[in-house]
């Protein structure tokens, strides 16, 4: 098997391919492009994206060239695939503003001074806006059966929940076929990378490709990933985990990789660190938490460079050994006439902290929650609270949890 397909194997990256053998012997023979698309819905991407991410290095690693397509056509539109109901549609504007947020956190993690392996950044806003209806349709249509659309999964299990799947959302496979139609004729693209649930989409491109100029290509899809709680990848109770540190702090993050479930560490080692695998091997009987720390500082770096990763981990180590340590702790601003009259379980929960007054009883009674690194033994008011000079205090809420709480 081809090295780069080889490792995208043996770090747990694959899924599916519309032709394994055939990539392969592709691959060995010379250095393609290939792309991922991202659709732009967010100001940010979150980890959710990472694995994706992870292929785009993974490819650069191994010489080929990635092609990362911004949706700025596609998510005018809103793919359906996973969808309960039609996205929202959002403005020109914020579709723009969000892509070139994306293109500056994707341009951090991928490399950029080789030129054969730079990425090319290509946004498909700029055939999709000038399509003539019945050209396309003429053309590109002509390729597709409302039959096979119909039994791709997303179309199929929307249409099997009853849940109403727009024109406009059911053509959105057809113009995620025309993008890689569009990059295999300007680019001499060869191959599409993407989740799983856009397997359909992916064999949409190599079959039009294929009726429309007879070129071989080829589709390669992901697993989902999911957390060993069963939340998908990028949300948790607290909310997703952002890669733009203007949405989520370089602490907050490091503090995710650092607290993933026991059962995670092995895998996410694998898919969302560059450590050899034979290292990875080596090390499995490591202490644990050495291992965590070991998979937070090499994801921090990755995003937010090796000295931040670093004031990451000695902050935590502050936190943990040196009690008197509220430096770089994530801070939450609350409005001190907001407050007045107010108990500390209120102010957690209009913080998002925690989302009930019982659990927060809860771990009270059992010694769960601090104030400047003292046990509280009831719900007080706020007003009890002693502040510092600078009009601050330090809440504990477990042994992983902590917050600066500044009164403005």
């Amino acid at each position: 098997m081809n090295k780069f397909l080889q490792e995208f194997h043996e770090r747990g990256y694959f899924y599916q391919c519309t032709d394994n053998n055939g990539l392969s012997r592709t691959l060995e023979d010379k250095k393609i492009k290939a792309y991922i698309g991202f659709d732009c819905t967010a100001e940010s991407l979150h980890v959710g994206s990472l694995l994706q991410i992870m292929c785009l290095r993974l490819l650069q690693k191994h010489g080929h060239q990635p092609i990362v397509l911004l949706g700025g056509g596609t998510t005018r539109i809103g793919d359906p695939s996973g969808k309960d109901k039609t996205r929202q549609i959002l403005e020109e504007k914020t579709i723009e503003n969000n892509i070139k947020n994306i293109e500056k956190i994707l341009k951090i993690f991928l490399k950029t001074k080789n030129k054969n392996t730079s990425p090319i950044f290509v946004n498909n806003y700029d055939w999709l806006k000038n399509l003539n209806y019945i050209s396309f349709l003429r053309d590109i249509g002509k390729h597709f059966t409302i039959n096979k659309m119909l039994n791709f999964d997303s179309v199929k299990l929307r249409l099997e929940r009853e849940q109403s799947l727009s024109y406009m959302e059911f053509n959105y496979m057809i113009l995620q076929a025309y993008d890689f139609l569009e990059l295999n004729k300007k680019y001499d693209c060869k191959l599409q990378i993407g989740g799983s649930d856009q397997w359909g989409n992916i064999v949409n491109g190599v079959d039009l490709i294929k009726r429309h100029s007879s070129n071989e290509t080829f589709g390669l899809t992901t697993p989902l990933i999911t957390l060993a709680s069963g939340a998908k990848m990028g949300k948790t109770e607290s909310g997703a985990i952002w890669l733009d540190k203007k949405l989520l702090s370089t602490y907050d993050y490091w503090q995710f990789w650092r607290n993933v479930d026991d059962k995670d560490l092995t895998k996410f080692l694998k898919i969302f660190t560059e450590i050899s695998l034979d290292e990875i091997e080596k090390r499995k009987n490591d202490n644990i938490n050495d291992l965590k720390i070991l998979l937070a500082n090499h994801a921090t770096s990755m995003l937010h460079g090796e000295e931040e990763a670093k004031k990451c981990y000695d902050q935590a180590k502050k936190i943990f050994s040196d009690k008197s340590s509220d430096d770089g702790l994530p801070k939450i601003k609350v409005k001190k006439n907001e407050m007045k009259n107010k108990n500390l379980s209120d102010l957690i929960i209009s913080a998002k902290l925690e989302t009930s007054k019982s659990e927060i009883k809860r771990l009270i009674k059992n010694n769960g929650i601090k104030v400047n690194n003292i046990k509280i033994e009831e719900d007080s008011p706020i007003s009890q609270i002693n502040l510092n000079e600078k009009n601050y205090f330090k809440l504990s809420i477990g042994k992983k949890k902590h917050f600066k709480i500044e009164f403005n």
